[in-house]
């Protein structure tokens, strides 16, 4: 059995060196778009919290299932920073600041937005499908979810941090994360739970695509996983043109 150190540097130490290397070398400038995104949210938790905000905050970022499509892919982005009422703003901006943090830091800024935005969007097209079926079927949600105000970064920051274990190699936590979004419904049924688990599909398919695309086009290349910082374990053994290179069907990867 491997000693729990050496087994904790297998498993972080690829994703950890990222984090170190882009925080030695700009610091909080590393994560930019993260900060702006904990700010941002501070700010709508402020405005929503006051009589003249909380109906201008609905209107740009609250999402129901009930709302027409287009108006619910509108408030979509949005609604990713709009901290839930019921819930502690705390953990909103937490979970931002680490998960998003370290995403910025490993893959870029862009490409961690996308993945949160897919995610959320992933959910948000869920609950209407899982109305649609109704409350008997396997997953279905009963129409009373329908009027549920649906926003926070939950499903982006479940969706991230899965994506970004995967890349870095750290894969018993991305399956530990999906164990504990399956638990959680099985626990408590709800729709939070049930989105989580779509916005664990649709990385899944984002993983699928990415790994094909490393195995389809070898020449392929791509945004860097650690934009400033060291990359995982199999890039460290990747050179262009070497034997390695050629037959391990991975790009060479550059932010």
């Amino acid at each position: 059995m491997r000693p729990p150190a050496r087994w904790a540097r297998g498993e972080w130490g690829p994703l950890c060196g990222a984090v170190r290397g882009a925080l030695r070398g700009r610091g909080l400038r590393a994560a930019p778009m993260t900060l702006g995104a904990v700010g941002l949210t501070a700010l709508l938790q402020y405005v929503q919290n006051r009589p003249w905000g909380y109906q201008f905050v609905q209107d740009m970022g609250a999402v129901r299932a009930q709302d027409p499509l287009w108006q619910a892919l509108l408030r979509t982005p949005l609604s990713l920073f709009v901290p839930a009422l019921d819930l502690p703003v705390w953990g909103a901006l937490a979970q931002i600041l680490l998960v998003f943090g370290i995403a910025e830091m490993c893959i870029g800024w862009w490409r961690t937005l996308v993945i949160a935005y897919a995610a959320t969007l992933a959910g948000t097209l869920y609950a209407r499908t899982g109305i649609a079926l109704g409350a008997h079927a396997p997953f279905g949600l009963p129409w009373t979810d329908a009027q549920v105000v649906d926003t926070g970064p939950s499903a982006a920051v479940v969706g991230l941090a899965v994506y970004v274990s995967w890349r870095y190699g750290a894969y018993l936590t991305s399956g530990a994360v999906t164990l504990a979004m399956v638990a959680e419904v099985l626990v408590k049924e709800n729709l939070a739970g049930k989105e989580h688990l779509a916005a664990l599909m649709a990385v899944g398919l984002i993983c699928l695509t990415v790994a094909v695309r490393h195995r389809c086009a070898p020449g392929l290349r791509l945004g860097a996983p650690g934009a400033y910082g060291r990359p995982p374990r199999w890039f460290a053994q990747w050179r262009p043109g070497s034997r390695a290179g050629r037959g391990s069907g991975l790009p060479p990867i550059q932010s």
